[in-house]
């Protein structure tokens, strides 16, 4: 039964992608338009907010939408979403770039669970100005690969275990992905980086919850968003 329901799931995400896909594409749900609320979404597709909010991290790695914090789900300008053709450097970082994604998940999902219990009060504080500054740098309209990195770096080192940082430390700022990608529409799109900050405001909340499983699943959670976003240029 169990495994039977974990197949289903990813194809009921995709009906509800695919629907959505349509109505963005078709113009029915236009450029700046809001999505439904989750509510409204599980009721019309008549499925599980856990398939609703599959569907919509698909949306998002897609570049279809963008959360706007305290308001929801908007699509994007089409300019953001538009094809544009990668650099033959970047086309050939596309399956570095999933590797490193692959191993980041492993390695920083368990770090931000271990930062949850072990964090001292001061590295609480650190992960949340590395999440401030990025903000800043965000309304400024600034490039934010360094904040963005200095962030994980921050969670790496609450975990007060050096094999953490260094392996980390070991790929700097590339380690995020958009810094192999400068031409990829949407990269530094403000709309998409505040989603960005929005995932990252949900592991420092587990964090600082001293909330383990909730924090390694808000880090493999935004990882994994990642992940679907840049393994979508392989194809």
């Amino acid at each position: 039964m169990e495994r039977t329901a974990a197949r289903r799931r990813p194809r009921l995400a995709q009906n509800v992608v695919d629907d959505l896909r349509r109505q963005i594409e078709s113009g029915v749900l236009p450029a700046g338009a809001q999505l439904p609320t989750e509510p409204q979404l599980e009721a019309r597709f008549e499925v599980s907010r856990t398939v609703v909010r599959e569907a919509i991290t698909e949306l998002r790695a897609a570049g279809l939408v963008a959360p706007i914090q305290g308001k929801g789900i908007f699509v994007t300008e089409p300019s953001v979403t538009a094809a544009a053709p990668l650099t033959p450097v970047e086309i050939q970082n596309i399956p570095q770039t999933l590797e490193m994604l692959e191993f980041r998940i492993a390695i920083e999902a368990e770090a931000a669970a271990i930062a949850a219990y072990r964090r001292s009060a001061l590295q609480e504080e650190a992960i949340r100005s590395a999440n401030q500054e990025m903000a800043r740098w965000i309304e400024l309209g600034q490039p934010t690969v360094e904040a963005d990195f200095a962030f994980h770096m921050s969670v790496a080192t609450a975990t007060n275990n050096r094999y953490f940082v260094d392996s980390l430390a070991r790929f700097g700022p590339r380690a995020i992905p958009r810094s192999q990608f400068p031409t990829l529409p949407g990269a530094n799109d403000k709309q998409y980086l505040l989603g960005v900050l929005e995932e990252h405001d949900r592991i420092l909340e587990a964090i600082a919850d001293q909330d383990a499983e909730g924090a390694r699943l808000a880090m493999r959670k935004h990882l994994t968003g990642s992940q679907k976003r840049y393994r979508r240029l392989a194809r």
